[in-house]
């Protein structure tokens, strides 16, 4: 827990950001028109909760319409219910961060305390999906996503350890392929790989490097490995704040989150403006029956946006 506890330090120092006795509102910043029609006329963010300690990797569970967060240094899973009420899912999660689920419903975790990605069976059970590579412990897996094959795509930067903890040599992107065999490295060459989410085709992953601070591109082979990396959008500007969690819209639109609050890119790499936030936010998912909410995990509060385009949906 101490090196959990050292992580979310250097995480919030990092951010520029603490928990100020008065809220600044959030606003949009718009850098073009186009950003204007993406939300509603009259939108607002509304904290929806508060009171944690850093919290990261929410997902929105349509069958049962509620919003599942990791509270990192909490060592908890926590559960948003439709009437805006707080509940514990897991304790402990082993300092879960990155959520998400598969083809098949089942919650997919990357957990930074047991370094290693799981996935939630249906009676409850745990199964782990990856532990090592090359038999060395992985660093401590960040982010996570599932493609429609079942390939399972994450992170693996060395936030939740200390440095004489890292067995591997590199800052990975690995692929869990959907026979759950030996897990394959897709790059070696990112400096701290964070999120990461798929075109609406699935033939782009888009991959951000937090120390970086710019967001790259893949094409996706056939064989679901990547090629053709390049710089989609440096996002290294003098406001604190890193690139991290990253979510796109059923039109390629990419919102991530960074310095300043959620950036919002055309499929082209063009920043169409920011999404201020009151915290600085470390991730965000699509929510609500419609999809058309952007629920932000910001530090120690949860904060909801409408938007007018759904995002793409977990299932």
């Amino acid at each position: 827990m101490l090196r959990i506890a050292k992580w979310v330090n250097r995480q919030i120092k990092k951010l520029g950001s603490t928990f100020p006795q008065k809220l600044a509102s959030g606003r949009l910043e718009a850098k073009s028109q186009g950003f204007r029609n993406l939300f509603p006329k009259k939108v607002k963010i509304d904290r929806v909760a508060t009171g944690f300690q850093f919290i990261e990797g929410p997902i929105w569970i349509d069958e049962e319409k509620h919003l599942l967060f990791s509270d990192i240094p909490a060592n908890k899973i926590l559960q948003l219910t439709p009437n805006g009420e707080v509940k514990i899912f897991r304790k402990p999660s082993n300092n879960s961060n990155g959520l998400t689920r598969d083809k098949q419903g089942r919650l997919i975790v990357c957990e930074h305390g047991m370094r290693r990605v799981t996935r939630t069976e249906k009676d409850g059970s745990i199964t782990i999906l990856a532990d090592q590579f090359q038999g060395k412990k992985l660093n401590s897996p960040n982010d996570v996503v599932v493609k429609s094959s079942g390939a399972i795509y994450f992170t693996d930067p060395p936030y939740g350890i200390q440095p004489e903890q890292q067995e591997q040599p590199i800052q990975g992107v690995y692929l869990i392929p959907p026979d759950h065999q030996e897990i394959i490295l897709l790059a070696d060459d990112f400096s701290k790989p964070n999120g990461l989410a798929f075109s609406p085709d699935e033939k782009q992953l888009y991959i951000d490097d937090s120390q970086c601070r710019h967001i790259r591109v893949f094409d996706v082979t056939i064989d679901g490995t990547l090629a053709n990396s390049r710089v989609f959008h440096d996002m290294n500007i003098k406001e604190p704040g890193s690139p991290d969690g990253m979510k796109i819209d059923v039109q390629g639109n990419i919102y991530c989150t960074g310095a300043g609050g959620v950036w919002v890119f055309d499929c082209e790499g063009n920043h169409l403006g920011t999404i201020v936030t009151p915290e600085r936010p470390a991730n965000c998912a699509w929510g609500d029956e419609d999809g058309q909410s952007l629920y932000i995990t910001a530090c120690t509060s949860v904060y909801r946006i409408r938007v007018n385009i759904p995002g793409i949906k977990v299932p």
